[in-house]
């Protein structure tokens, strides 16, 4: 049993050592995008979609645009965020929208809507 611990404790702590570079890696060769938070609530993503787009430009949203999406304020939302996550440098402050962002590394883009990103 004691046989057992030891080499759990000798993965865990290999893992906890690697974890830091393995996740710089994939957030500098992958790219990051800003999303709202999955459980947002619909006041919330209303609040996110109306300040990112009296910032930047929200065509792409808009009746017409490739993510526009009435049915979806969650996807319509995210795209806003991430447009000015990316317009203003992608900095993790402007990602917050009031704790209801979250910054991913995996490309959330969805068909004919892609998500803006800027190295």
């Amino acid at each position: 049993m004691a046989k057992a611990y030891i080499c759990l404790s000798f993965i865990i702590l290999l893992y906890i050592s690697s974890a830091g570079s393995v996740m710089r890696v994939n957030a500098q060769s992958q790219g990051d995008w800003c999303v709202a938070k999955p459980g947002t609530s619909t006041e919330q993503l209303l609040n996110n979609l109306n300040y990112a787009c009296s910032k930047i430009d929200c065509h792409i949203v808009s009746k017409g645009g490739a993510c526009y999406s009435p049915d979806n304020l969650y996807n319509q939302a995210s795209v806003a965020m991430n447009l000015y996550y990316q317009a203003e440098g992608r900095h993790f402050w402007n990602c917050n929208f009031e704790g209801s962002g979250l910054i991913v590394i995996t490309d959330p883009s969805d068909g004919c809507c892609k998500y803006e990103f800027r190295k």
